[in-house]
């Protein structure tokens, strides 16, 4: 993957994983003032805001490693704000998933951590 698209195609790459696991997309990129979700999606009954993070290798960790307390606080409040925007999105019971991705082209290694932390 070339570096100035690397994220939004470990995003599409992510998206078509989790549809061919049966996830619905919502959103792509939802904004909020003090955050951005890569992908809302939903699972059932279920809203899932999931994080996209994308490594050449695991010389210095893995993706999901890097979603830190800092970044799931970002996350949670950018979740609340688009449950609090979204008519009926309040009652839906949701998760936070994080979608791991090594590697480079056809060798790609995705790990997809469900319900990866609590609010």
């Amino acid at each position: 993957m070339r570096r100035s698209k690397t994220g939004s195609e470990a995003e599409q790459l992510a998206c078509n994983y989790l549809n061919s696991h049966g996830l619905r997309l919502v959103e792509r990129n939802f904004r909020a003032p003090w955050g951005e979700i890569d992908l809302v999606m939903q699972h059932g009954e279920q809203i899932v805001f999931v994080e996209v993070r994308y490594r050449r290798d695991t010389r210095y960790g893995t993706g999901a490693e890097t979603v830190d307390r800092k970044k799931q606080t970002k996350l949670v409040r950018t979740a609340l704000y688009f449950l609090q925007n979204r008519r009926g999105a309040g009652d839906i019971p949701a998760r936070f998933d994080v979608i791991s991705i090594t590697g480079e082209g056809a060798s790609d290694d995705i790990d997809w951590i469900r319900d990866a932390f609590q609010a």
